[in-house]
């Protein structure tokens, strides 16, 4: 149960979120994101319940203080007789079963293993692209930047943008995707300022290349979808890319 993850989401929520680990959960809980009221999902049921519904999670994730008691520890023997000749269970089967790509269950897959996988492209795709714009942004002043002298590196707004989006960087890297409306309004931003720049230059191709990587950007922290959100994260690689070569190069 250690390694287990989970994907949750609140009853009047429709989008989850995720995957999260014991670790994690617990965390959420002490910070009052998490009560027994969330759902998470229990792949076993193939269903969304509630975490106070299962006691086992529930203990683990709202621990309480107990007395200190001693108990006689039962010692059961593994070593059990068996006819049965069917080959165990593995965590590849159960994870298979649960994403319907079993003759069994073919007809009831989960629409939320794939969104989950979708939201973890987004948000990997996302990261990367604030990476290449980083780059693009703070390497052209990077001797700036080794100075360290304040009046250089303000006199580089480029490169304070360039500091933002990699500290957004690591901290989506960190999970924290509360921080998606700041990355959405990062989007829209830098195509303002990049797109004016870009059009006063007449500069054609990186003009499109801001735009696509501003709407790459975007889309990837709000689509569920596997094929949207992997066009998104194609189209603002590129463009972020793109945008990162025409900086560097000048």
């Amino acid at each position: 149960m250690a390694t287990q993850e989970f994907y949750i989401r609140e009853g009047s929520e429709k989008d989850a979120r995720g995957p999260f680990n014991f670790e994690q959960l617990i965390s959420l809980a002490e910070a009052g994101q998490v009560t027994a009221e969330t759902l998470y999902y229990d792949a076993g049921a193939e269903q969304w319940v509630a975490i106070g519904s299962n006691q086992d999670v529930k203990a683990a994730v709202f621990p309480e203080k107990k007395k200190l008691t001693i108990k006689a520890k039962e010692i059961v023997s593994l070593n059990q007789p068996t006819s049965d000749s069917r080959a165990p269970i593995t965590v590849d089967d159960i994870l298979a079963a649960a994403e319907g790509r079993t003759a069994d269950t073919k007809d009831r897959k989960d629409p939320t293993i794939a969104a989950g996988r979708a939201a973890r492209i987004g948000v990997w795709s996302a990261i990367a692209m604030l990476v290449l714009a980083a780059a693009g942004e703070m390497l052209p002043a990077s001797d700036a930047i080794l100075t360290m002298d304040a009046s250089k590196i303000l006199a580089q707004p480029i490169a304070l943008l360039g500091a933002v989006d990699l500290l957004l960087a690591v901290l989506l890297g960190l999970g924290l995707v509360n921080l998606y409306p700041f990355v959405r309004f990062r989007a829209a931003a830098g195509f303002g300022f990049f797109g004016f720049l870009f059009y006063v230059q007449g500069l054609q191709m990186p003009l499109l290349a801001a735009a696509a990587g501003a709407a790459g950007l975007y889309f990837c922290t709000i689509l569920i979808s596997l094929l949207p959100v992997t066009l998104a994260a194609a189209a603002g690689l590129a463009g972020m890319a793109g945008a990162a070569y025409f900086l560097l190069s000048v």
